[in-house]
């Protein structure tokens, strides 16, 4: 829906910040009184205002360190040397976001400049299916941009000029130069490969053309979907992601802005099996790769490193108990030294646990979640701003997540930035999420995801980040002596430079508690105590219950064991008895054996003995014929028969 809006054009930095310096009622000096400046805000926002406004007139402190019997000076050194090397722009803009949010009403009360006319412009703001209206009337104008106004925690949508990528989710984004990236993504079942360029200076969408690399074997990039875009120097690099043709490990693609080329980069070590929907963090100059799922379905929960300066690739072998294997999870990375993971999904369970990877000693902890608990969800995305960590979308498969969260990463306390109503981008799945600058304002920029319908909107955001000065939750010894103490230290931590996160540390000494603040102080302190007994208590019970079910199944799985045992040890005499058996059959079968060669011997001996009798009977036979014919012839031919010879010899 549009609405119309009155607001100023503003000024331009370094107009702004010097118009803000000389509201707040900083003259510059070193020794300027700051009288004006306490008057208007606390302490500890007007020792951060001090120390800003000399780091970005004057700036890293280089003066020695006043004093120790004047710890208001001594103070004032502190928070500006606490500051380091942050750069002169920095420090301007973080100035005036400091005085817009203790005095949102600074720039029309203003003095010592002259007030720009107010004009008429344009706000798109969100609604829902339903055509309710996201409430906005309580928001602060902050800045304007072409055409649109940025409002506090309240997700609106600019007008936008020029080609819309065509509508998708599970696509890159990233953010080089105020021109947002978007590339690749699936759109219907079909993988994508296009890259398109939002200006945000202009906010116009234009695509991107690409170029053959001149080589003998041209590089064929893939269209893909649930990959990771990264940027590097001058390069776009893409890493992992579906594609219909799998590989079988992990392809790195780099993205030449310059020549606009596409190119295949070469790595060098074991490189991780192929995957979608992991998780990819820049930290120096390596590159965190976690979880996902494979081209097979086989969800992962493995960690690798690769090294963009010697593009090897190292599997990390890791201490603690791992997150279980998931894909479409967020991950974050807080003072260059901690990865969280937080949410995402397997083939049947949606998460919403938190877990935290120290990159120096490579161990996995989990740690207490504090604040209002998000829902269980995955395919949302996540970006940093300080030590805050704002998450938007996602869903469980039944429905998105309409709110848009904050995680203090230092404290672990979640909290609501603001919520949508009905079927919006913005409680889509495998939408994208990046930080913008708008008038020198960090801003979330979404796009495109999917909620029953494929969207390709862009959305802003400008969340109100307060530098909390004065921790949110502290240990309990800590905290009751901060109460109670009216001379003590005051930390919080905020972002300066690259990301770094540096604590300042402010001696307060013109303020004393009041019986009120340290009732209010040790409530807070209670109830959180109360919060984690409760959540203690509940987890001991758990544990105390699953402890209970296991020693029951340990004693049904040892009588099972006790009755199989003895039905073993009577099958095992069952078994000695029939061997046994088998061993007598077995002698009886070699006696009869031995039985049977016997009478086949004694068989072949008579049948021998049969041939010698009849052959001896046959001769026997022949020679009495023999004798009966000679003795007839013989007395014929007048020899007398050989028997009467003997006899007659005898």
């Amino acid at each position: 829906m549009t609405t119309m809006a009155r607001t100023s054009t503003g000024l331009a930095y370094p107009d702004r910040f010097y118009a803000a310096a000389s509201y707040a009622g900083l003259d510059g000096s070193l020794n300027s009184n700051n009288n004006d400046v306490s008057s208007r805000f606390s302490n500890e926002v007007a020792l951060i205002l001090y120390a800003l406004y000399h780091q970005a007139t004057i700036g890293p402190c280089d003066v020695p360190k006043p004093s120790s019997w004047n710890p208001v000076e001594q103070s004032k050194w502190k928070s500006w040397q606490q500051l380091g090397n942050m750069a002169t722009t920095e420090a301007m803009r973080l100035f005036v976001k400091i005085l817009e949010e203790e005095d949102p009403g600074w720039y029309s009360r203003a003095s010592n400049f002259v007030l720009e006319p107010t004009i008429d412009v344009q706000m798109n703001t969100i609604s829902a299916e339903n055509g309710s209206l996201v409430q906005t009337q309580d928001k602060d104008v902050i800045s304007e941009g072409l055409g649109s106004v940025v409002i506090y925690d309240t997700w609106i949508s600019p007008p936008i000029t020029g080609q819309h990528p065509k509508a998708r989710y599970q696509h890159g984004a990233a953010v080089v130069q105020e021109k947002m990236y978007i590339y690749g993504g699936n759109h219907n079942g079909r993988y994508l490969g296009d890259l398109h360029v939002l200006d945000f200076r202009s906010w116009t969408w234009s695509k991107v053309g690409t170029k053959a690399v001149e080589s003998p074997s041209p590089v064929n990039i893939a269209p893909c979907a649930a990959h990771s875009l990264i940027p590097w120097g001058n390069k776009l690099l893409s890493i992992a992601g579906h594609m219909k043709d799998p590989s079988e490990t992990i392809q790195v693609k780099a993205f030449d802005l310059q020549t606009g080329t596409w190119s295949m980069l070469k790595t060098y070590g074991k490189p991780p099996v192929s995957r979608g929907g992991q998780s990819v963090n820049l930290v120096g100059t390596t590159l965190v790769i976690f979880g996902g799922q494979g081209a097979n379905r086989t969800l992962l929960n493995d960690l690798y490193i690769l090294d963009l300066e010697t593009m090897t690739w190292d599997e990390i072998d890791v201490a603690g108990v791992a997150p279980s294997p998931r894909s479409d999870h967020a991950a974050a990375v807080h003072a260059e030294r901690y990865l969280l993971v937080f949410g995402g999904s397997s083939h049947a369970t949606f998460f919403n646990d938190l877990h935290v990877l120290d990159l120096q000693t490579m161990e996995w902890s989990k740690p207490a979640q504090l604040g209002e608990l998000p829902t269980p969800r995955a395919g949302h995305a996540g970006v940093t701003i300080g030590e805050n960590w704002f998450i938007a979308g996602g869903g469980d498969n039944k429905s998105g997540a309409s709110k848009t969260i904050v995680l203090n990463m230092s404290s672990f306390v979640w909290s609501v930035v603001t919520s949508v109503e009905g079927t919006v981008p913005l409680a889509s799945e495998g939408l994208s999420l990046v930080v913008g600058s708008l008038k020198g304002y960090d801003i979330l920029v979404s796009f495109g995801g999917y909620n029953g319908r494929y969207n390709c909107e862009v959305n802003i955001l400008n969340p109100n980040c307060k530098l909390n000065l004065q921790s949110n939750i502290t240990e309990a010894p800590s905290a009751v002596h901060n109460a109670t103490n009216p001379t003590r230290d005051l930390r919080s931590e905020f972002e300066i430079g690259q990301g770094k996160i540096r604590e300042i540390v402010m001696d307060n000494v013109d303020s004393k508690p009041t019986i009120s603040e340290c009732e209010k102080t040790n409530e807070r302190i209670i109830a959180t105590l109360k919060v984690e007994e409760q959540e203690l208590e509940s987890s001991l019970s758990e544990e105390k219950l699953q402890s209970l079910q296991l020693k029951q199944q340990v004693l049904e799985a040892e009588t099972r064991n006790t009755e199989l045992y003895k039905e073993l040890q009577s099958v095992r005499g069952q078994l000695g008895t029939e061997q046994s058996r088998c061993f007598k059959l077995e002698v009886e079968v070699a006696e009869l054996r031995q039985k049977l060669q016997t009478m086949e011997t004694l068989e072949k001996e008579l049948e021998l003995l049969q041939r010698q009798k009849a052959a001896s009977e046959q001769a026997a036979l022949n020679a009495k014929q023999r004798q009966g014919s000679s003795g007839v012839w013989g007395w014929l031919a007048g020899n007398p028969p050989e028997h009467t010879a003997i006899d007659d010899n005898a």
